[in-house]
């Protein structure tokens, strides 16, 4: 499978590069090299599945939910490399496989979405039905990158949803193990059904039944750090958030300021703040004080272009509207003055 122009995220990129050193490295200062290329890897202590069932209560089926998969055992992943090195310990085999990738799987591609809620379901949860268009979740999954893109540097933890990601859950992904098998020996050791059945049983702790019940208003909030706040399971963070909310409102509401006042006392609050902060060494009794850069700050010619035409857009659009409703209320008041005019 050659490799292709352009690549769906950095990840997939690092993974090509490092493959291609692997292969070409092969024969330089009698190094033998191939390339191990393992399918969907699943079985115990996977830290997917305590993801997924951290998630049940919101899944849903992306695409249509008809995609296969080649998923591979994990002690099917390690025979593969014990074969590739065995073959390549041998002068005839380093000749066949030396530089060259094999794709291993378990040799039993199925139903993406029946292999996820297989575990699902063994483990005493229910397998969602809904399903969302590709199409709906791209659009969202972009916006969410770029909103990382935009506050990765702040802090901001990887998203879950990302377009490469939906691609991957709504795409067929399904390899030929022919050149391990005929080349390396390769052959499954452990079937797909024996591996679910060791995965499942490596997380007794994840039944249903030893889970704590998640109530309906923290999975309507995400169940994530927006629940943690509302319904104060953070006690820190929620007082954080209320204490901020309280000083917001004391500038805005109780100091009989003018509203444009008030926006400046809390423009100057912020300058204070950034100037303070870039103030502090970068430790700060031990604790890493993250420093923003002066580029932060900076807007470039093309951005600043960008958002005066995004303004003037935006009051063309508002214009627009008010002169709309205008006319159809001059219309309605003179409509008979009005016809009579169209007429002659």
């Amino acid at each position: 499978m050659p490799y292709p122009n352009k690549f769906p995220d950095a990840y997939a990129q690092s993974k090509a590069e490092a493959e291609k050193l692997v292969r070409n490295s092969n024969g330089i200062c009698e190094l033998l090299t191939c390339s191990i290329r393992p399918g969907s890897i699943f079985g115990p202590g996977d830290t997917i599945v305590p993801h997924l069932l951290s998630h049940w209560r919101t899944m849903f089926i992306i695409g249509d939910g008809m995609n296969c998969d080649d998923f591979v055992y994990v002690e099917n992943v390690v025979h593969g490399h014990i074969c590739a090195e065995k073959t390549l310990s041998t002068k005839e085999g380093s000749k066949i496989s030396g530089g060259k990738a094999y794709f291993i799987t378990n040799m039993e591609p199925m139903n993406f979405w029946d292999f996820l809620y297989m575990l699902l379901e063994e483990l005493g949860y229910k397998r969602p039905s809904i399903k969302i268009p590709v199409s709906v979740m791209m659009p969202v999954a972009h916006m969410v990158e770029w909103t990382y893109k935009t506050f990765a540097r702040y802090g901001m933890k990887v998203p879950q949803l990302t377009p490469s990601r939906i691609r991957l859950l709504s795409c067929n992904r399904t390899f030929s193990c022919s050149r391990a098998k005929d080349q390396l020996g390769y052959e499954p050791i452990v079937s797909l059904k024996d591996g679910l059945k060791r995965t499942i049983e490596s997380y007794p702790h994840l039944q249903a039944q030893n889970q704590r019940s998640i109530s309906k208003a923290a999975i309507f909030l995400g169940n994530g750090n927006l629940a943690k706040t509302v319904l104060w399971e953070d006690m820190k963070q929620t007082m954080t958030v209320l204490l901020l909310l309280a000083v917001i409102y004391y500038h805005l509401f109780t100091c009989g300021y003018t509203f444009i006042t008030a926006m400046a006392k809390l423009f100057s609050l912020t300058a204070l703040f950034l100037f303070i902060h870039g103030m502090l060494p970068a430790n700060v009794f031990g604790h890493k004080v993250e420093k923003l850069e002066p580029s932060n700050f900076h807007i470039t010619q093309v951005e600043a272009h960008h958002i005066a035409h995004s303004v003037s857009s935006t009051w063309n659009s508002l214009v627009g509207i008010s002169m709309a409703f205008l006319g159809f209320k001059a219309y309605e008041k003179w409509e008979d003055t009005i016809d009579d005019l169209h007429h002659h």
